[in-house]
């Protein structure tokens, strides 16, 4: 009998210990959803939405990504890309240079999760591109260097790689997120960039977006 209550208490100890490494797996692959800060809420994105300027698109000329200074360093030895990683990421732990080396980030434009940080873009959700045609090529480097690493608005997100590639500086008019049940969030950051900035929008573009809002429920 002392066997058996003895084996019986082993048993549980196992089991128990299996349960409780579960637990902690589960815990640390987690994805967290990346979370810009300052997303508006529908009705304040469709009052940023109608007070924005309706106006044909810019030109390219003299357009350099070089003109939008990126990544600069944030705090320490991280720079802005490192931030966004550590704030849109799960359990991520940083070495000495605060570049990532373990963690998992979810996309939340298709729904991907990855676990290597390679896999990962930092999206401006405005591209540098769209921005210089809409008007940000009459703004000083100081202005554009603060445009693109701003890390107060909806206007960096972490991304699977491929995805952000094929964006390009496409407006929503020619791309949303693959992933459908994100575009409603991703018009009101987008809405609430190009409306803190003061940058303009095109008619199509002034559509997609109002459609996307649409699909909302607050």
């Amino acid at each position: 009998m002392f066997r058996s209550l003895a084996l019986s208490r082993r048993r549980w100890a196992l089991l128990t210990s299996a349960a409780l490494t579960a637990v902690a797996l589960a815990v640390l692959t987690t994805p967290a959803s990346a979370t810009p800060p300052n997303i508006p809420s529908k009705s304040t994105a469709q009052a940023e939405l109608n007070a924005l300027t309706v106006a044909a698109e810019g030109s390219m000329t003299g357009y350099s990504r070089d003109l939008f200074p990126h990544w600069i360093t944030i705090s320490g030895s991280c720079n802005t890309r490192e931030t966004v990683l550590k704030r849109d990421g799960a359990n991520v732990i940083v070495d000495g240079a605060c570049y990532p080396t373990s963690g998992s980030w979810y996309s939340p434009y298709d729904g991907a999760t990855w676990y290597n940080p390679a896999d990962i873009d930092i999206d401006h959700v405005v591209p540098l591109a769209e921005a210089w045609r809409s008007g940000a090529s009459s703004w000083t480097t100081s202005k554009r260097q603060s445009f693109a690493n701003d890390l107060s608005y909806p206007q960096l997100i972490a991304v699977t790689d491929n995805v952000n590639q094929a964006k390009g500086d496409q407006d929503p008019s020619t791309w949303q997120p693959p992933l459908s049940g994100y575009r409603c969030t991703y018009s009101k950051m987008w809405i609430r960039s190009k409306y803190h900035w003061g940058l303009k929008l095109q008619a199509s573009e002034k559509s997609a977006l109002q459609s996307m809002l649409n699909t909302c429920s607050s």
